[in-house]
């Protein structure tokens, strides 16, 4: 167990966290969830001992070890990947370490010996005997191939050293698992696979995530961060959303009788609790829904942004035709090749593949940003694309440093600042803040200022890559909503799977000799994807 006791953290006059007192249990994993600035990856800090609170304790339970995803990518650069794994069990790792050092020496004594016989049996209890294949075989869970383990970290790319540490991380049964956004950089795969090993997680679990698909997977409990306090609900991040918002529905409507409220509480949690018994939610197996409550559970006093994409005009028939496209990237490898599809109307277009690079190229070549090596495609006449880049810096870079009334004027037509101050305020920039210098701002600011710049386009075909990256659940949220209501159509990628469980109605898989296109929803994508996998290993089995 894992208990927090009249936490307090002040940086000056504001005060961050007041008086919390929660408790972590064995079995359970718990959703850290808040507004943007409230102060979630502050708290793991706390929790892991990296920061000191202003006033309060943290208690882990004696003999208990706990265990981080580090978020240094550098720090085992001249580590071999498989050791950087068994490192997550730090005294495993220097029991392996001492004991082999002492085998490696030719002028071992007796009293050397006698330590390495000491030393083997702790590292046995320690389950050090099985600890290379456990690590090779979370690393290869996570899509790290064999002929990289023995390799330095250095020799990695950014994606695979995130996939090193989040094995680091869950090797060796940690009691108290604390992960700080861990599905970033993931592919579906991959994601899909760590939501199923953290619901069958027989200890604690603590975790920051942005993807609410991932926390319903997994979460028994939500630790809200809000007013200041930290409050735990019972149920995943889904039921505490709707719960909340129906509880603020209601108490926005001063005329609805007590009993009809409580009436509607009552259907709603038996709603909810029929629907996720049917799940793959982690909640579902502790049937802690049938015990839910709403009465302690109160309206956020986060606020949602407004994101609507409203088309100028009608498309016409002809949207999109690609033909024969392909490209390399800058080594020579190649990226994609004879990609061919045509967009009709009403398609919603997620594309999937093993790497983003490709994914980027496409969108830059569909955008007109970066030329394919060749093949062609051809906008319908009534067409007007408007792009959202995964990485757009060199939106906010250059010599002017315009404030954002100035940022945004640069796009439109319309240049009255209120009009301007308009689009602006639906992003949450209002009063002074839409004179801040565009340069400066944080990675959810620059996310929030390009959707300004989107909806004020009026487009009705978009190109979105990773749209949510950087933004908090809140803008995930009311970007997913906009997204399903957007009566034109899109082509995108993301790592939220709840938004490409919603939005997405074709699946189109890029892969360097072509692609693989299927006109399906993307749960139905993932089951194939994962029968396929069941029939290739039935195969081999056969063969040998």
């Amino acid at each position: 167990m894992l208990t927090v006791t009249n936490l307090g953290l002040q940086y000056g006059q504001r005060i961050l966290f007041d008086e919390v007192n929660l408790k972590f249990t064995r079995g359970n994993c718990y959703g850290i969830i808040g507004a943007n600035g409230a102060g979630k990856s502050t708290f793991l800090k706390i929790l892991s001992g990296e920061l000191e609170p202003s006033r309060g304790t943290i208690a882990l339970d004696p003999g208990n070890r706990m265990a981080v995803l580090q978020q240094n990518h550098f720090a085992f650069e001249e580590e071999e990947v498989l050791n950087t794994v068994i490192m997550g069990h730090r005294a495993m790792y220097d029991i392996m370490v001492e004991k082999n050092a002492i085998y490696m020496n030719p002028d071992a004594s007796e009293s050397d010996g006698l330590r390495a016989a000491e030393l083997e049996n702790e590292f046995g209890e320690m389950g050090g005997w099985t600890a290379e294949s456990d690590a090779a075989e979370l690393l290869s869970n996570l899509g790290i191939d064999e002929a990289l383990h023995f390799k330095l970290m250095k020799e990695l790319n950014g994606s695979e050293k995130v996939k090193v540490l989040l094995a680091q991380a869950l090797f060796g049964n940690p009691d108290i698992l604390l992960l700080d956004e861990p599905t970033n950089d993931l592919d579906a795969k991959t994601a899909t696979w760590l939501a199923d090993f953290l619901a069958d997680f027989k200890n604690t679990v603590v975790v920051v995530s942005h993807d609410r698909y991932f926390l319903d997977m997994i979460c028994t409990h939500v630790a809200d961060i809000d007013f200041g306090q930290i409050r735990i609900f019972t149920g995943n991040y889904t039921f505490w959303y709707e719960s909340s918002q129906l509880i603020k529905r209601q108490r926005e409507d001063k005329n609805k009788k007590v009993e009809q409220q409580r009436k509607e509480l009552q259907e709603f949690i038996m709603r909810f609790s029929a629907n996720a018994s049917k799940s793959r939610q982690a909640t579902s197996r502790k049937k802690a829904l049938e015990k839910l409550t709403l009465e302690e559970i109160k309206p956020s006093s986060r606020k949602y942004p407004y994101i609507k994409f409203q088309p100028g005009r009608e498309p016409g028939d002809q949207i999109l035709r690609v033909e024969h496209l392909s490209k390399r990237g800058p080594a020579g490898n190649l990226l994609f090749s004879n990609v061919d599809f045509v967009v009709n109307h009403g398609d919603k277009i997620a594309l999937v593949g093993s790497e983003s690079a490709a994914l980027t190229a496409l969108f830059e070549a569909l955008a007109g940003k970066a030329a394919p090596d060749s093949g062609s495609l051809t906008f319908g006449s009534t067409i007007t694309c408007e792009y959202l880049p995964n990485e757009n810096s060199h939106y906010f870079s250059g010599e002017k440093n315009l404030d954002l009334i100035n940022w945004l004027r640069q796009y439109s037509d319309e240049k009255d600042e209120q009009f301007i101050r308009g689009f602006l305020g639906r992003m949450f920039f209002s009063g002074d803040e839409v004179y801040k210098n565009s340069s400066v701002l944080s990675g959810g600011e620059k996310v929030r200022c390009m959707l300004s710049k989107t909806m004020l386009a009026q487009p009705n075909f978009l190109l979105m890559d990773e749209p949510t990256n950087h933004l908090d659940l809140e803008s995930v949220t009311a970007l997913n909503n906009a997204m399903l209501e957007f009566p034109g159509c899109i082509i995108f990628t993301s790592h939220d799977l709840q938004l490409m469980q919603t939005v997405a109605n074709r699946i189109i898989e890029v892969t360097p000799n072509g692609i693989i296109d299927r006109m399906m929803s993307f749960e139905d994508y993932l089951q194939s994807q994962q029968t396929h996998e069941r029939r290739e290993a039935l195969l081999e089995r056969i063969a040998v």
